[in-house]
């Protein structure tokens, strides 16, 4: 991985108290929108903590292939001028992919966010990023259970300080890193291993698809986040599913999902024959 900003290896100065199974990888990014299917990745920041509790931050800045329109520089202050002369998303996968393997993710409003961009963004590279075999633990999730705030006011908030770097990778992950660990010290009630703390962080919904269309009841049934089928459970609603296979703009993983409902329900292919 090609890195812009890169942090040595030092010890968290945190106390970090929860159970690491794994190593723990904060994700944030800048992006030319919001979409996170059509729009790019601009800049990206990563920052581990191994279970010995060192630390590693990295940061890399990319060229999207893409305009970045005024409103989203804006924002983060980048330029098509910044980001001219530096390598695609494609040309750092490769390395992004080797640092966060293995690795259990955190980050804010990551599971709507930052997690979906930068599994899209793998897969148009050609890798495959094996997020179901991970925690996804969602800062965001718990701060809004817990008290409904912004990143900045999360920072003032859990960590008594103005968040002067917002709206930059590398300020936003460490911002990210130090709300996480103040709200491990301040709710005694949070679980303490990130399989729990996941499903906590996302209001008590295992993730399905990247996308969000899914979701698991209490039950352990998919049902469905959207539209006039949600919080229905999807196996119930069969031509609403086969409709999302066939004519729906969805992506790839949010399909596949549905024809493994349908076809597991239904006793036809698409075409209307009987299955043997």
């Amino acid at each position: 991985m090609k890195v812009s900003n890169e942090t040595p290896t030092r010890s968290n100065p945190n106390s970090l108290t929860i159970q690491l199974e794994r190593p723990l990888c904060f994700l944030d990014m800048e992006t030319t929108g919001t979409d996170v299917e059509r729009d790019r990745i601009i800049e990206l920041s990563l920052l581990k903590i191994e279970q010995t509790g060192n630390e590693a931050l990295k940061t890399v800045r990319i060229n999207p292939g893409i305009p970045i329109p005024k409103g989203a520089t804006d924002i983060h202050g980048i330029t098509d001028a910044d980001v001219k002369d530096l390598p695609r998303f494609e040309a750092y996968a490769k390395g992004i992919l080797a640092f966060i393997e293995g690795a259990d993710v955190v980050g804010y409003n990551s599971n709507r966010f930052d997690v979906p961009f930068l599994f899209y963004s793998l897969q148009r590279a050609g890798i495959n990023w094996d997020w179901k075999a991970i925690n996804l633990v969602d800062v965001c999730g718990i701060f809004k259970i817990k008290e409904e705030r912004t990143l900045s006011a999360a920072v003032q908030f859990y960590c008594d300080r103005d968040h002067a770097s917002s709206h930059t990778a590398g300020g936003d992950v460490e911002a990210t890193r130090d709300v996480f660990l103040s709200q491990l010290a301040k709710y005694e009630d949070l679980p303490r291993n990130l399989k729990d703390l996941a499903l906590f962080s996302n209001w008590g919904k295992e993730i399905v698809d990247m996308a969000g269309k899914f979701a698991k009841d209490q039950d352990g049934d998919i049902v469905f986040t959207f539209g006039q089928h949600k919080d229905k459970k999807a196996k119930t609603e069969q031509a609403y599913l086969r409709w999302m296979i066939e004519k729906g703009d969805f992506p790839k993983d949010t399909k596949d999902v549905a024809r493994q409902i349908f076809f597991h329900k239904s006793n036809f292919n698409f075409h209307g024959n009987k299955r043997n």
